[in-house]
């Protein structure tokens, strides 16, 4: 038996994918041109998938922090920040995402995954309770696997679901710990906040929030889902990532835990990895002063997502629940995903695809992600361009859903 006969069920599903003629997980960029374009099989191609929301990776203020940073700084930190000591910039970029926040306290990380992957798994032990959404993201499923707490789920976006679960514990020992997000991945919907937060109040839970895909494109501030809520003081735990919005790449958590510096001793995942690279850091730095300053770009994400939702509607598209930065596209199943995927792909649009095991109640779907830099026309061309598609394979539904903006 080979080590690698365990993935035998994934391996003949991977392998039907690759005979389709198109890999959706080696698709190779060869030249990014901007936040919305790139070169891919020798063909200019229009990105609709790299959530990229604010466009930041092309900024100019930002790459000049980053060349800045290089040369000042160097090209990396060689090692952990427990073991080499923290760059001055790592502080200073801890700092002033605790006072985004209103926070006292911010640790940053080398990626979102292990901010979740080591926050979450910090936070609760042998001995407590970890409540999680059915439709939480990868990372936060296999910070489950690294604690010894005792792991539930309760049903999406239903703090009904929640609180009868949260209810059975009520005569047992322990810490609660509820993690939620701001706006999910698969199907960009968002939590009802309040009504988690109400019903984790009632039963002495604490609340960790992963603001990963709504930093920057909700509140009024851009502070997310719980700014947007009006909840940011009774999140005991705010995750987020510098891969998104922020154009970089990293992670971080922010808290008024008054024992929050324990974590930088305890969380595996921040002790015995490599730092961020002065680069990083000061291209993260300047993004986040353009968050705060350019309100502007917020509203052009929104347009932008509002025009590509209620057009693809108009059309007939079967979408998501709500609009906003992801646009989750409806196929009938795994073969229509990856075949129309591929169709966009050779028509010079790239977007992503998900299907199971990945995504939630076994559905099959293209995943859109909006940029602030998307224009008009690059929107109404994505429209028609997946509409044609959509004709030609039959998966339309009747187009008589509200007209395009």
């Amino acid at each position: 038996m080979g080590l690698l006969d365990r993935h035998a069920a994934l391996l003949a599903d991977y392998r039907g994918v690759q005979t389709t003629g198109a890999d959706p997980f080696q698709v190779r960029m060869e030249r990014v041109l901007s936040p919305t374009e790139a070169i891919i099989d020798g063909r200019k191609t229009l990105l609709a998938g790299t959530h990229n929301y604010f466009g930041l990776t092309f900024d100019p203020s930002c790459m000049a922090a980053a060349i800045e940073a290089i040369r000042a700084e160097g090209t990396g930190t060689t090692g952990s920040r427990i073991a080499n000591g923290s760059y001055g910039q790592h502080a200073l970029l801890e700092r002033e995402i605790a006072e985004f926040y209103g926070k006292r306290h911010c640790m940053v990380f080398t990626t979102g995954y292990q901010a979740n992957l080591g926050v979450i798994s910090g936070l609760v032990g042998d001995g407590d309770h970890l409540l999680i959404d059915a439709d939480s993201h990868a990372s936060i499923y296999d910070a489950c696997r690294q604690t010894q707490a005792e792991v539930g789920r309760f049903r999406h976006n239903d703090p009904a679901s929640l609180e009868v679960r949260l209810r059975r514990l009520s005569n047992e020992p322990g810490n609660r710990l509820v993690v939620l997000e701001g706006i999910y991945s698969m199907l960009g919907d968002r939590a009802p906040l309040r009504a988690f937060i109400d019903v984790c109040r009632k039963h002495g839970a604490y609340v960790l929030v992963d603001e990963a895909h709504s930093l920057g494109a909700l509140g009024e501030n851009g502070r997310g889902l719980c700014e947007a809520e009006g909840v940011l003081d009774d999140c005991h735990y705010i995750v987020g990532t510098f891969s998104k919005t922020l154009g970089a790449i990293g992670g971080y958590v922010v808290s008024d835990d008054p024992d929050f510096d324990i974590l930088r001793v305890t969380v595996r995942s921040y002790m015995f990895t490599a730092s961020a690279p002065p680069s990083v850091i000061a291209s993260v730095r300047q993004a986040l002063r353009i968050v705060r300053e350019r309100p502007d770009l917020r509203r052009r994400l929104w347009e932008n997502a509002a025009t590509f939702y209620d057009g693809l509607a108009a059309r007939g598209f079967r979408l998501g629940p709500v609009q906003g930065p992801v646009v989750a596209v409806m196929m009938p199943d795994r073969a229509a995903a990856i075949a129309f995927w591929r169709a966009l792909l050779e028509a010079g649009i790239y977007v992503g695809v998900a299907t199971p095991p990945a995504t939630p109640n076994g559905i099959s779907l293209l995943r859109c992600a909006l940029c602030a830099e998307h224009t008009r026309e690059q929107l109404g061309h994505m429209i028609e361009v997946m509409t044609g598609i959509a004709r030609q394979m039959g998966v339309l539904e009747e187009e008589a859903r509200p007209a395009m903006k």
